[in-house]
């Protein structure tokens, strides 16, 4: 059977409703970007379209728990970065002082950690 025929459950059903909204909010800023403009509103689509198809997989794989662990810490990056930068834009003003960085601090951890579930030998 296919992964299509048994869907997500829990956190595999959360990661592929994020990936979704990730999607969906990619193309709806890339057409914000196009027609209004903004400094940051075309970094924060492409950003959220990168990464959807990561929370799409791990929801649908069911993979192992660093790598759940890994989109989490990608999920909280990504909402800090890509919310700093929109409030940059429509706001005029930071979300809070450092939520960048931070967020894109999480995000390469978030990647590592990801790499680091490569290393995890599978049970036997």
């Amino acid at each position: 059977m296919s992964t299509a025929d048994h869907p997500a459950s829990g956190i595999g059903r959360i990661l592929v409703f994020v990936g979704g909204l990730c999607g969906a909010a990619g193309v709806a800023l890339f057409a914000a970007a196009a027609h209004l403009g903004g400094a940051f509103v075309g970094t924060v689509a492409s950003f959220l379209l990168m990464h959807a198809p990561v929370f799409l997989a791990v929801g649908l794989v069911g993979a192992n728990r660093i790598m759940r662990t890994a989109s989490l810490i990608l999920l909280v990056g990504l909402v800090l970065f890509c919310g700093d930068l929109l409030a940059r834009d429509f706001l005029g003003s930071r979300l809070f002082s450092m939520s960048a960085p931070i967020g894109g601090t999480l995000l390469i951890a978030g990647w590592l950690a990801v790499a680091a579930s490569a290393l995890k030998r599978p049970r036997s």
